[in-house]
């Protein structure tokens, strides 16, 4: 009898250790979810991301990558993050004023000149610091990756302000981006990304403002006659993960995770840009949609009109913080 007890107590042990031991061979889950195409600068990054991922991290990380709102769409993806329901998100700026009032700061009209401004100020120590601003609402954030600047959008020709008087305009859910076309007195409808054609197409907003990329893949070139090459604003995203998570993972882990995010960025960043202008160039090639070029005169007072919103976001932003985004277009 004790022999068979010794027998048993044996399997069990066995079986115990073969069970752990399969269990610490299960990788790491990285479920990636984002709401616009893979041929976007976002989607590109994602799955460079998960390809490095997989030949660096092979057994011990897989990353899945779930595009076009096919997991969470704009409205669900924070909270999904935050219940660690994904792991890893790249929401535009737009989605964290709830969560930090200073990021509201990329989304003030004709802050920066172009994107390498952009690009200073986001490697700066100002810029650096937004990343670990909202660690204690459990978001951490790893990364920024440009789109581009904005354009406008509409079925109409919209040269001066306005022009833009009374039209509906899709807006994220930004209390500055709602300010901004209410200075032009416009009517701003705050609006899903994946909802944004359907309701162009049926008229149920007039028009929007996206950067080339997002206009596009989205198609939106097919449903607004004429693009305006505004540069006002700025579509960038901030690449975060849930702070518990993070946190939980091997420090190894952790380090190399890091530097391949870091690699992805800087490819991200390079090409952006280079692509925005690609689609540009298919845009006008389609002839569904006239793409209109500002004189600087004309620019000049949509930066007037707009410019009050600098003031009206200050005291949650910062001036100091402002200051130091200006100063990146001097450089």
């Amino acid at each position: 009898m004790l022999k068979h007890l010794k027998t048993l107590t044996t399997a069990l042990a066995i079986g115990a250790a073969l069970s752990t031991s399969a269990f610490a061979a299960d990788p790491i889950v990285i479920k990636f979810s984002h709401v616009v195409a893979n041929d976007t600068p976002k989607g590109q990054g994602a799955l460079m991301f998960q390809k490095l991922v997989d030949e660096r991290l092979a057994g011990k990380v897989k990353v899945e990558v779930y595009p076009n709102s096919s997991l969470y769409g704009d409205g669900k993806e924070m909270e999904a993050l935050l219940l660690n329901n994904v792991q890893m998100l790249a929401p535009s700026f737009a989605k964290f004023d709830k969560y930090t009032p200073k990021i509201q700061l990329f989304d003030l009209p004709f802050l920066f000149d172009d994107i390498n401004a952009v690009e200073r100020f986001e490697k700066s120590e100002s810029g650096k610091s937004l990343l670990k601003s909202m660690e204690d609402k459990g978001i951490t954030g790893l990364g920024y990756w440009n789109n581009d600047l904005k354009q406008l959008s509409a079925n109409k020709e919209l040269l001066e302000p306005k022009d833009a008087r009374g039209l509906k305009f899709r807006v994220q859910a930004s209390e500055v981006l709602d300010a901004q076309f209410k200075a032009l007195k416009a009517v701003p409808r705050k609006m899903a990304f994946g909802e944004m054609y359907q309701a162009l197409q049926t008229g149920t907003v007039n028009g929007a403002e996206n950067p080339y990329s997002n206009i596009y893949s989205q198609k939106v070139h097919e449903v607004q006659k004429f693009i305006t090459e505004s540069n006002h604003g700025l579509l960038s995203y901030m690449v975060i993960t849930n702070t518990k998570f993070w946190n939980s993972l091997p420090e190894d882990v952790r380090t190399e995770l890091s530097k391949i995010l870091d690699e992805v960025s800087v490819v991200v960043n390079k090409h952006s840009h280079e692509l925005n202008l690609a689609d540009k160039q298919k845009i006008i090639a389609s002839g569904s949609s006239k793409v209109l070029t500002l004189t600087p005169e004309q620019r000049e007072k949509w930066r007037e009109a707009m410019r009050p919103v600098w003031k009206q976001f200050e005291g949650q932003i910062g001036v100091d913080l402002i200051k130091a985004a200006e100063a990146s277009n001097k450089q």
